[in-house]
């Protein structure tokens, strides 16, 4: 990505954590450029780049208060490691102009911890995820066998920086203001990994996180690879898993370990999350101007 900021989408998101999202919506702005390649993505046209219109760091300023003006609880900035020094300038431009929204780091967590680090006093709540704890494994989806480490550092940071969580009552909802929630989404195949992963957070982090454990992985490779997509084809063929969703028994018997663990208090998704309709429409709703839009 270049310093140009990137934006696919500003809207309101209702399918985050019940603290993030609650009942108004949180105040999402899905930037472009991923630092991951995750084969199975189902983001893949905005991880790659392939959508996305160029705004202004002022410009992004006013996307965020017009998020805060439609009544959304955070301004949740998706995959936006490319723009730090930019969304920094933003958040402080925002905020001088009277928003008061926490700032929601939503994030791979393939980071560094210097860029945690400079994140520092704009970023309120981090959702991070924790994908892998296995170096090959982050190597046959992500091709970043480094995953696991890098990973864990930078949530070691942001701990660091948000202490755990807290919440307060916004408009008639509890909301978290500080701390650090750890996603992990189960990719089909993978139990042993993901329970891995379980013992990771219930070993080194404790109560001092939120857990969010997730079976809503999508097989968007098989329509693609269906149209003729070459590389969807391709990765379908080294990882025939990825053509399935997550089996009830899978996820079920991942629940029962992080309650042995005893992760109690957890985040779990209920009903059929897996859809490919939950993919969002990249279609620049709340990029361009009021004024643009006419």
């Amino acid at each position: 990505m270049t310093d140009r900021v990137v934006v696919s989408r500003a809207a309101l998101h209702f399918w985050e954590e019940p603290p993030i999202s609650g009942s108004s919506g949180s105040g999402t702005v899905f930037f472009s450029g991923c630092p991951l390649r995750c084969v199975y993505c189902q983001n893949a046209d905005i991880a790659y780049a392939r959508s996305g219109l160029e705004v202004s760091v002022e410009r992004l300023a006013a996307i965020m208060s017009e998020l805060e003006g439609q009544g959304a609880l955070n301004i949740n900035c998706v995959t936006a490691t490319s723009f730090i020094p930019q969304v920094k300038r933003a958040v402080s431009l925002a905020r001088s102009a009277g928003m008061r929204l926490p700032i929601v780091w939503n994030t791979s967590s393939y980071e560094t911890v210097e860029s945690v680090s400079r994140l520092d006093g704009t970023v309120d709540v981090w959702l991070a995820d924790l994908k892998y704890a296995h170096r090959d494994v982050a190597q046959r989806y992500s091709r970043a066998a480094d995953y696991p480490d890098a990973a864990a550092a930078a949530i070691d940071r942001m701990l660091e920086l948000s202490g755990e969580p807290c919440y307060d009552e916004y408009r008639g909802q509890t909301r978290l203001v500080r701390g650090v929630c750890i996603r992990h989404l189960l990719l089909p195949g993978n139990l042993e990994d993901s329970k891995r992963v379980v013992d990771i957070v219930a070993k080194r982090y404790g109560d001092r996180v939120l857990l969010s454990l997730m079976n809503q992985y999508t097989p968007v490779l098989v329509s693609a690879a269906r149209s003729g997509d070459k590389q969807a084809q391709a990765v379908l063929s080294d990882c025939p898993e990825l053509a399935r969703r997550v089996t009830d028994a899978e996820y079920e018997e991942l629940l029962d370990y992080a309650d042995a663990r005893g992760l109690d208090g957890y985040f779990w998704q209920d009903g059929e999350a897996a859809q490919e309709s939950f993919v969002p429409a990249w279609d620049y709703t709340g990029v361009l101007k009021p004024s643009d839009e006419l």
